[in-house]
Protein backbone atom coordinates (compact mmCIF):
# COMPACT_ATOMS: atom_id res chain seq x y z
CA UNK A 1 0.00 0.00 0.00
CA UNK A 2 1.17 3.33 -0.88
CA UNK A 3 -0.28 6.88 0.32
CA UNK A 4 -0.11 10.50 0.07
CA UNK A 5 -1.29 13.01 2.09
CA UNK A 6 -2.10 17.00 1.53
CA UNK A 7 -4.29 19.82 3.16
CA UNK A 8 -5.93 22.89 2.17
CA UNK A 9 -6.08 25.01 4.85
CA UNK A 10 -8.93 28.02 4.73
CA UNK A 11 -6.84 30.89 2.87
CA UNK A 12 -3.87 28.59 1.86
CA UNK A 13 -2.48 26.55 -1.40
CA UNK A 14 -2.65 23.01 -1.21
CA UNK A 15 0.24 21.50 0.66
CA UNK A 16 1.35 18.04 1.27
CA UNK A 17 2.29 16.50 4.47
CA UNK A 18 3.92 13.41 2.67
CA UNK A 19 6.36 13.02 -0.09
CA UNK A 20 4.05 13.64 -3.19
CA UNK A 21 4.46 10.17 -5.23
CA UNK A 22 2.75 8.98 -8.24
CA UNK A 23 -0.12 6.68 -7.45
CA UNK A 24 -1.61 3.72 -9.92
CA UNK A 25 -5.28 3.98 -9.86
CA UNK A 26 -5.33 5.82 -6.45
CA UNK A 27 -8.69 5.85 -4.04
CA UNK A 28 -8.86 9.66 -3.25
CA UNK A 29 -10.73 10.10 -0.39
CA UNK A 30 -11.42 14.29 0.79
CA UNK A 31 -12.99 14.99 3.69
CA UNK A 32 -13.49 18.69 4.12
CA UNK A 33 -15.65 21.34 5.51
CA UNK A 34 -18.93 21.82 3.68
CA UNK A 35 -18.60 25.52 2.98
CA UNK A 36 -14.83 24.39 1.26
CA UNK A 37 -16.66 21.80 -0.97
CA UNK A 38 -18.81 23.67 -1.84
CA UNK A 39 -16.74 25.25 -4.09
CA UNK A 40 -17.60 24.71 -8.40
CA UNK A 41 -14.54 24.13 -8.67
CA UNK A 42 -13.23 21.25 -6.33
CA UNK A 43 -13.70 18.33 -8.30
CA UNK A 44 -11.91 19.86 -11.17
CA UNK A 45 -8.66 21.04 -9.05
CA UNK A 46 -8.64 17.46 -7.55
CA UNK A 47 -8.69 15.92 -10.44
CA UNK A 48 -5.93 18.17 -11.96
CA UNK A 49 -4.01 17.12 -8.93
CA UNK A 50 -5.02 13.04 -9.38
CA UNK A 51 -5.76 12.80 -13.04
CA UNK A 52 -6.11 8.76 -12.97
CA UNK A 53 -7.66 8.27 -9.67
CA UNK A 54 -11.26 8.33 -8.44
CA UNK A 55 -12.29 10.70 -5.57
CA UNK A 56 -14.60 10.53 -3.01
CA UNK A 57 -16.08 13.78 -1.22
CA UNK A 58 -17.65 14.17 2.56
CA UNK A 59 -18.11 17.19 4.29
CA UNK A 60 -17.41 16.77 8.12
CA UNK A 61 -17.37 18.85 11.03
CA UNK A 62 -13.99 18.59 11.62
CA UNK A 63 -10.79 16.99 9.66
CA UNK A 64 -8.10 14.27 10.43
CA UNK A 65 -5.14 14.14 9.28
CA UNK A 66 -2.51 12.44 10.82
CA UNK A 67 -2.38 13.15 14.51
CA UNK A 68 -4.01 16.45 14.08
CA UNK A 69 -7.95 17.61 13.94
CA UNK A 70 -8.39 20.82 11.63
CA UNK A 71 -11.39 23.07 11.06
CA UNK A 72 -12.12 25.00 7.46
CA UNK A 73 -9.84 22.65 5.98
CA UNK A 74 -9.62 19.98 3.25
CA UNK A 75 -7.92 17.12 3.62
CA UNK A 76 -6.70 14.18 1.41
CA UNK A 77 -5.77 10.81 1.90
CA UNK A 78 -4.72 9.08 -1.57
CA UNK A 79 -3.92 5.16 -0.96
CA UNK A 80 -2.80 2.63 -4.02
CA UNK A 81 -3.70 -0.44 -3.07
CA UNK A 82 -0.41 -2.81 -4.45
CA UNK A 83 -2.34 -6.08 -3.93
CA UNK A 84 -6.25 -5.25 -3.51
CA UNK A 85 -8.60 -3.81 -5.47
CA UNK A 86 -11.26 -1.12 -4.84
CA UNK A 87 -14.73 -0.24 -6.54
CA UNK A 88 -17.10 2.57 -5.90
CA UNK A 89 -20.64 3.42 -6.20
CA UNK A 90 -23.12 6.11 -5.24
CA UNK A 91 -26.65 6.36 -5.19
CA UNK A 92 -29.06 10.17 -4.14
CA UNK A 93 -32.04 9.39 -1.53
CA UNK A 94 -33.82 12.07 -3.37
CA UNK A 95 -34.34 9.35 -6.24
CA UNK A 96 -35.72 6.77 -3.81
CA UNK A 97 -38.15 8.96 -2.13
CA UNK A 98 -35.88 9.49 1.00
CA UNK A 99 -36.24 6.06 1.66
CA UNK A 100 -32.88 4.90 3.20
CA UNK A 101 -33.59 0.94 3.52
CA UNK A 102 -34.35 1.28 0.02
CA UNK A 103 -31.75 3.37 -0.96
CA UNK A 104 -28.91 1.07 0.96
CA UNK A 105 -30.53 -2.23 -0.39
CA UNK A 106 -29.96 -0.29 -4.32
CA UNK A 107 -26.21 0.52 -3.61
CA UNK A 108 -25.47 -3.02 -2.08
CA UNK A 109 -27.05 -4.47 -5.57
CA UNK A 110 -24.47 -2.56 -7.13
CA UNK A 111 -21.68 -4.43 -6.68
CA UNK A 112 -20.51 -7.89 -7.26
CA UNK A 113 -19.93 -10.19 -4.39
CA UNK A 114 -17.09 -12.22 -5.37
CA UNK A 115 -14.01 -11.58 -3.45
CA UNK A 116 -15.58 -8.13 -1.93
CA UNK A 117 -14.09 -8.23 2.05
CA UNK A 118 -15.53 -4.70 3.34
CA UNK A 119 -18.05 -1.94 2.31
CA UNK A 120 -16.86 2.23 3.59
CA UNK A 121 -19.98 4.11 3.74
CA UNK A 122 -19.65 7.73 3.55
CA UNK A 123 -23.41 8.92 3.54
CA UNK A 124 -25.04 12.27 3.95
CA UNK A 125 -25.74 12.82 7.30
CA UNK A 126 -28.80 15.38 7.40
CA UNK A 127 -31.38 13.38 5.39
CA UNK A 128 -30.44 9.80 5.92
CA UNK A 129 -31.70 7.71 8.45
CA UNK A 130 -28.27 5.51 9.01
CA UNK A 131 -29.70 2.53 10.90
CA UNK A 132 -32.23 2.31 7.75
CA UNK A 133 -29.71 2.51 5.53
CA UNK A 134 -27.35 -0.14 7.20
CA UNK A 135 -30.41 -2.47 7.06
CA UNK A 136 -30.75 -1.73 3.64
CA UNK A 137 -26.77 -2.52 2.94
CA UNK A 138 -27.02 -6.04 4.76
CA UNK A 139 -30.17 -7.68 2.72
CA UNK A 140 -28.66 -9.66 0.55
CA UNK A 141 -25.40 -9.13 1.63
CA UNK A 142 -22.79 -12.90 2.47
CA UNK A 143 -22.11 -12.25 6.12
CA UNK A 144 -18.51 -12.23 5.82
CA UNK A 145 -18.49 -8.91 4.44
CA UNK A 146 -18.17 -6.16 7.26
CA UNK A 147 -19.48 -2.60 6.59
CA UNK A 148 -17.87 0.17 8.31
CA UNK A 149 -18.19 4.17 8.13
CA UNK A 150 -19.52 7.33 8.94
CA UNK A 151 -22.52 10.44 8.19
CA UNK A 152 -21.18 13.38 6.95
CA UNK A 153 -20.93 16.23 8.94
CA UNK A 154 -21.36 20.24 9.26
CA UNK A 155 -19.66 21.29 12.14
CA UNK A 156 -22.57 22.35 14.76
CA UNK A 157 -24.52 23.44 11.81
CA UNK A 158 -27.09 20.69 10.91
CA UNK A 159 -27.98 22.77 7.87
CA UNK A 160 -26.58 20.57 4.84
CA UNK A 161 -23.96 18.01 4.40
CA UNK A 162 -22.56 17.19 1.31
CA UNK A 163 -20.73 13.56 -0.89
CA UNK A 164 -20.21 12.28 -4.16
CA UNK A 165 -17.78 10.75 -6.16
CA UNK A 166 -16.01 11.83 -8.95
CA UNK A 167 -17.63 14.72 -9.12
CA UNK A 168 -18.98 18.16 -6.94
CA UNK A 169 -20.05 17.67 -3.87
CA UNK A 170 -24.20 17.25 -3.54
CA UNK A 171 -26.34 16.82 -0.72
CA UNK A 172 -28.17 13.68 -0.54
CA UNK A 173 -25.18 11.00 -1.72
CA UNK A 174 -24.09 8.16 -0.17
CA UNK A 175 -21.31 6.64 -1.53
CA UNK A 176 -19.84 2.98 -0.77
CA UNK A 177 -15.98 1.93 -1.68
CA UNK A 178 -16.19 -2.14 -1.65
CA UNK A 179 -12.49 -3.26 -0.96
CA UNK A 180 -11.54 -6.56 -2.88
CA UNK A 181 -8.96 -9.27 -2.02
CA UNK A 182 -7.97 -12.43 -0.17
CA UNK A 183 -4.12 -10.14 0.93
CA UNK A 184 -6.34 -7.06 3.02
CA UNK A 185 -6.72 -7.74 7.12
CA UNK A 186 -9.43 -5.28 8.01
CA UNK A 187 -10.53 -4.96 11.66
CA UNK A 188 -12.57 -2.03 13.60
CA UNK A 189 -13.99 -1.58 16.89
CA UNK A 190 -15.70 1.53 18.18
CA UNK A 191 -16.02 2.34 21.66
CA UNK A 192 -17.44 5.85 23.85
CA UNK A 193 -17.15 6.84 26.94
CA UNK A 194 -20.76 8.09 27.99
CA UNK A 195 -21.95 7.53 31.17
CA UNK A 196 -26.24 7.18 31.65
CA UNK A 197 -27.83 9.15 34.19
CA UNK A 198 -31.11 10.53 35.24
CA UNK A 199 -34.66 7.95 35.19
CA UNK A 200 -35.42 5.20 32.28
CA UNK A 201 -38.06 6.63 30.14
CA UNK A 202 -40.18 4.32 27.92
CA UNK A 203 -40.55 5.02 24.17
CA UNK A 204 -44.40 5.28 23.62
CA UNK A 205 -44.80 6.66 19.90
CA UNK A 206 -41.96 6.83 17.23
CA UNK A 207 -41.81 6.40 13.67
CA UNK A 208 -38.42 4.98 12.54
CA UNK A 209 -35.53 7.99 13.94
CA UNK A 210 -38.55 10.68 15.02
CA UNK A 211 -39.19 10.62 18.53
CA UNK A 212 -42.59 11.80 19.84
CA UNK A 213 -42.97 10.27 23.45
CA UNK A 214 -41.64 9.03 26.44
CA UNK A 215 -43.49 7.38 29.15
CA UNK A 216 -46.72 9.03 27.22
CA UNK A 217 -45.66 12.75 27.61
CA UNK A 218 -44.11 14.72 24.50
CA UNK A 219 -40.41 13.96 24.20
CA UNK A 220 -39.24 17.23 23.09
CA UNK A 221 -40.78 18.93 26.42
CA UNK A 222 -39.74 16.34 28.77
CA UNK A 223 -35.82 16.44 26.69
CA UNK A 224 -36.06 20.29 27.74
CA UNK A 225 -37.20 20.52 30.92
CA UNK A 226 -33.78 18.60 31.47
CA UNK A 227 -31.43 20.85 29.89
CA UNK A 228 -33.14 23.70 31.62
CA UNK A 229 -31.42 26.83 30.31
CA UNK A 230 -29.23 25.13 27.61
CA UNK A 231 -32.99 23.96 26.06
CA UNK A 232 -32.50 27.64 23.90
CA UNK A 233 -29.16 25.80 22.59
CA UNK A 234 -31.07 22.85 20.44
CA UNK A 235 -29.88 21.40 18.37
CA UNK A 236 -26.26 21.99 19.34
CA UNK A 237 -26.77 21.55 23.11
CA UNK A 238 -28.29 17.90 22.60
CA UNK A 239 -24.58 16.94 21.32
CA UNK A 240 -23.58 17.47 24.66
CA UNK A 241 -26.50 15.07 26.29
CA UNK A 242 -27.26 12.17 23.98
CA UNK A 243 -29.42 8.68 24.48
CA UNK A 244 -28.44 5.55 25.67
CA UNK A 245 -30.86 3.39 23.62
CA UNK A 246 -31.71 -0.45 24.77
CA UNK A 247 -34.05 -1.65 22.25
CA UNK A 248 -36.78 -4.02 23.54
CA UNK A 249 -35.59 -7.88 23.99
CA UNK A 250 -31.89 -6.93 23.58
CA UNK A 251 -29.40 -6.56 26.10
CA UNK A 252 -27.03 -4.58 24.18
CA UNK A 253 -26.89 -0.02 23.90
CA UNK A 254 -26.29 2.07 21.57
CA UNK A 255 -26.02 5.93 21.84
CA UNK A 256 -28.59 8.02 19.62
CA UNK A 257 -27.84 11.91 18.68
CA UNK A 258 -30.38 14.26 18.06
CA UNK A 259 -30.03 15.63 14.97
CA UNK A 260 -33.04 18.10 15.00
CA UNK A 261 -35.85 19.11 16.46
CA UNK A 262 -39.94 19.98 15.30
CA UNK A 263 -41.26 22.79 17.75
CA UNK A 264 -44.44 22.39 15.90
CA UNK A 265 -45.15 18.86 15.59
CA UNK A 266 -43.55 19.00 19.34
CA UNK A 267 -41.19 15.60 18.45
CA UNK A 268 -37.31 14.77 18.35
CA UNK A 269 -35.07 14.08 15.03
CA UNK A 270 -32.45 11.10 15.63
CA UNK A 271 -29.70 9.90 13.58
CA UNK A 272 -31.08 6.40 13.72
CA UNK A 273 -34.16 4.10 14.75
CA UNK A 274 -35.67 4.37 18.06
CA UNK A 275 -38.24 1.81 18.01
CA UNK A 276 -41.95 2.09 20.34
CA UNK A 277 -41.25 -0.45 23.80
CA UNK A 278 -37.18 0.51 23.71
CA UNK A 279 -35.90 2.60 26.16
CA UNK A 280 -33.80 6.16 26.78
CA UNK A 281 -32.19 7.36 29.02
CA UNK A 282 -29.86 10.72 29.21
CA UNK A 283 -25.96 10.40 28.67
CA UNK A 284 -22.91 12.60 29.50
CA UNK A 285 -19.14 12.61 29.36
CA UNK A 286 -15.77 14.51 30.38
CA UNK A 287 -12.63 14.80 28.36
CA UNK A 288 -10.70 12.31 30.27
CA UNK A 289 -13.73 9.68 29.83
CA UNK A 290 -13.76 10.12 25.78
CA UNK A 291 -9.68 10.24 25.84
CA UNK A 292 -10.29 6.82 27.08
CA UNK A 293 -12.56 5.64 25.50
CA UNK A 294 -10.85 6.32 22.05
CA UNK A 295 -7.71 4.55 23.68
CA UNK A 296 -10.55 1.49 24.04
CA UNK A 297 -11.28 1.45 20.61
CA UNK A 298 -7.94 1.48 19.07
CA UNK A 299 -7.29 -1.64 21.79
CA UNK A 300 -10.19 -3.72 20.82
CA UNK A 301 -9.31 -2.78 16.88
CA UNK A 302 -5.73 -4.33 17.35
CA UNK A 303 -6.69 -7.23 19.67
CA UNK A 304 -7.14 -10.03 16.88
CA UNK A 305 -4.82 -8.76 13.83
CA UNK A 306 -1.95 -10.41 12.44
CA UNK A 307 -0.10 -7.51 10.39
CA UNK A 308 0.40 -4.30 12.10
CA UNK A 309 -2.46 -1.48 10.23
CA UNK A 310 -0.97 0.81 7.33
CA UNK A 311 -4.10 2.60 6.93
CA UNK A 312 -6.28 4.21 9.97
CA UNK A 313 -9.53 5.34 8.94
CA UNK A 314 -11.10 7.18 11.95
CA UNK A 315 -14.69 8.70 12.15
CA UNK A 316 -15.29 10.35 15.40
CA UNK A 317 -18.54 11.88 16.77
CA UNK A 318 -19.08 16.11 16.58
CA UNK A 319 -20.41 15.23 20.08
CA UNK A 320 -17.11 14.16 21.27
CA UNK A 321 -15.57 16.97 20.04
CA UNK A 322 -17.80 19.55 21.26
CA UNK A 323 -16.68 18.22 24.85
CA UNK A 324 -13.16 17.73 24.28
CA UNK A 325 -12.76 21.40 22.52
CA UNK A 326 -9.31 22.33 22.91
CA UNK A 327 -7.86 18.80 23.90
CA UNK A 328 -9.79 17.11 20.61
CA UNK A 329 -6.39 15.61 19.85
CA UNK A 330 -6.17 13.87 22.49
CA UNK A 331 -8.33 11.28 21.35
CA UNK A 332 -6.62 10.77 18.33
CA UNK A 333 -3.03 10.59 19.79
CA UNK A 334 -4.30 7.64 22.02
CA UNK A 335 -5.27 5.93 19.06
CA UNK A 336 -1.78 6.28 17.65
CA UNK A 337 -0.06 5.06 20.54
CA UNK A 338 -2.44 2.36 20.82
CA UNK A 339 -1.92 1.41 17.01
CA UNK A 340 1.34 2.52 15.59
CA UNK A 341 2.35 5.04 14.26
CA UNK A 342 3.10 3.24 11.34
CA UNK A 343 -0.26 3.82 10.23
CA UNK A 344 -1.56 6.73 7.91
CA UNK A 345 -4.25 8.09 10.12
CA UNK A 346 -7.27 10.05 8.38
CA UNK A 347 -11.02 10.62 9.03
CA UNK A 348 -13.21 12.73 10.01
CA UNK A 349 -15.99 14.28 12.64
CA UNK A 350 -19.16 12.97 11.53
CA UNK A 351 -23.10 12.76 12.41
CA UNK A 352 -22.93 8.91 13.30
CA UNK A 353 -20.75 6.00 13.17
CA UNK A 354 -21.24 2.74 11.28
CA UNK A 355 -19.68 -0.03 12.98
CA UNK A 356 -20.02 -3.67 14.20
CA UNK A 357 -19.08 -4.12 17.68
CA UNK A 358 -15.97 -5.48 17.74
CA UNK A 359 -16.83 -9.01 18.59
CA UNK A 360 -19.54 -9.10 16.00
CA UNK A 361 -20.38 -8.90 12.22
CA UNK A 362 -23.30 -6.94 11.88
CA UNK A 363 -23.32 -3.21 11.21
CA UNK A 364 -25.01 -1.12 13.90
CA UNK A 365 -25.21 2.77 13.83
CA UNK A 366 -23.71 4.79 16.85
CA UNK A 367 -23.27 7.93 17.88
CA UNK A 368 -20.40 9.55 20.31
CA UNK A 369 -18.52 6.92 19.41
CA UNK A 370 -14.30 7.18 18.35
CA UNK A 371 -15.16 4.19 15.30
CA UNK A 372 -11.97 2.44 13.50
CA UNK A 373 -11.32 1.08 10.61
CA UNK A 374 -7.67 -0.95 10.40
CA UNK A 375 -6.41 -1.71 6.96
CA UNK A 376 -3.46 -3.78 5.66
CA UNK A 377 -2.27 -6.03 2.39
Amino acid sequence: MKTVQAIKEKGKEWHFTSEKIDLKNPLILVFGNRFSLESPTIYDELKAMFPIGNIVFGSTSGEILGENVYDESITLTAIEFEKSQYRIHSENIHDFENNSEKLGAALNDKFSKEGLKHLFIVSDGNLVNGSALIHGLEKNCPDNITITGGLCGDDARFEKTLASYNSNPKSGEIVAVGLYGDHLEITYANYGGWSAFGPIRNITKSRENVLYELDGKPALDLYKKYLGDKSNELPQAALLYPLNLRVKGSNETVVRTILNIDEKENTMILAGDVPEGSTVQLMMSTVDDIVEGASKAAMYAMRHRIKKPELALLVSCIGRKLVMNQRTEEEIEEVIEAIGSQAITAGFYSYGELSPFSNQIGCKLHNQTMTLTLISE
